[in-house]
């Protein structure tokens, strides 16, 4: 079994020898650029492990891993423009690059060559790849929208935000490793159940995520601490305290949340000494490592060599053990 990082390593070279037309430079330039910034490459990388899990080549699984990879930096594409962000992974975005307009038509070309790349499998799998393929992509849009319509939303139940990390997040996980399992010829068993190590993984990294915004070291982060509280975001942290606040306590954090002036660190501290005060962080742990343990459970029943788990099991566990 390779190491992760050379599994990743194959990845970035992969999308660096992506070829994109010259001309309209206005449609292609902007694909290349969000594809040259980086980023962990995780699912392409959760793919090809699955692919060996299984004894699969990982060469062959490389076009179908960077079809995932490609129609991820689609999202992102245009989540920035519905978010407004004007940063990714500390760039511009490609809205603010080049425009709304250009970043909509080059998430469309992307979305279009991730189908290019996905089809690239064995013929007799192809079927079973486009279907979970199909599924995720449109259960990642309904994450987005529902996402979407949180923000208008004074009230979102705990459970309510689940399904939409479940679906915004974690099924890209999930289908990334189902489809390396399938090229990799594994069993419909085997496949569904790294499917639902894959999910249960998502979840569990997005909780991890939020607690992170508010709890993580920036250095070790990678983006500002804080940013969830500061944006009013619904993140678990949030609708768990906006549960449990009662009497001062749910005055005071509805005051902060109501607030269209205010000075950033004041708002982060006071909120952050409302979570503190609610036990929000260990109860939101506890449900992290809730979905943390579906996913090993999932794990374990998979039937191949335990030698044969060490990769994955060793990358799961990075994803949801980073830096606090």
């Amino acid at each position: 079994m390779q190491q992760i990082s050379d599994l990743q390593a194959l990845i970035s070279n992969a999308v660096d020898e992506l070829n994109f037309p010259e001309y309209p430079g206005q449609l292609y330039e902007p694909i290349s650029y969000i594809l040259s910034l980086g980023g962990k490459r995780m699912r392409p990388a959760l793919l090809l492990m699955a692919c060996e899990l299984f004894g699969g080549d990982v060469k062959v699984a490389i076009p179908p891993a960077l079809a995932i990879e490609v129609f991820h930096n689609f999202t992102l594409m245009h989540d920035d423009i519905m978010d407004n962000a004007p940063l990714r992974r500390g760039k511009p975005t490609v809205h603010e690059k080049w425009s709304d307009s250009v970043a909509i038509l080059s998430g469309d070309v992307m979305f279009v060559k991730a189908y290019k790349l996905m089809i690239q499998v064995k013929p007799e799998i192809l079927s079973g790849v486009l279907e979970v393929f199909n599924k995720t992509a449109v259960e990642v849009c309904e994450g987005q929208q529902i996402d979407m319509n949180f923000e208008s939303r004074g009230y979102v139940s705990v459970g309510e935000y689940l399904e939409m990390i479940r679906l915004k997040t974690a099924v890209l996980l999930g289908g990334a490793l189902k489809i390396g399992a399938l090229i990799g010829d594994a069993s419909t068993e085997n496949a569904d159940l790294l499917y639902q190590f894959g999910e249960n993984l998502g979840i569990a990294f997005q909780l991890q995520d939020d607690i992170l915004d508010v709890y993580g070291d920036p250095e070790k982060f990678g983006k500002q601490v804080g940013g969830d509280i500061i944006s009013n975001k619904k993140t678990f942290l949030l609708i768990k305290a906006l549960e449990l606040a009662q009497d001062d306590d749910l005055i005071n954090l509805r005051n902060w949340l109501n607030k269209e002036d205010f000075v950033a660190t004041e708002k982060v501290e006071a909120v952050k000494a409302l979570y503190n005060k609610l036990n929000i962080r260990n109860l939101s742990e506890e449900v992290m490592q809730h979905y943390a343990q579906l996913a090993l459970a999932a794990f374990e029943k998979i039937d191949v060599p335990v030698e044969n788990k060490k990769t994955l099991l060793n990358f799961a566990e990075m994803l949801v053990e980073r830096e606090r």
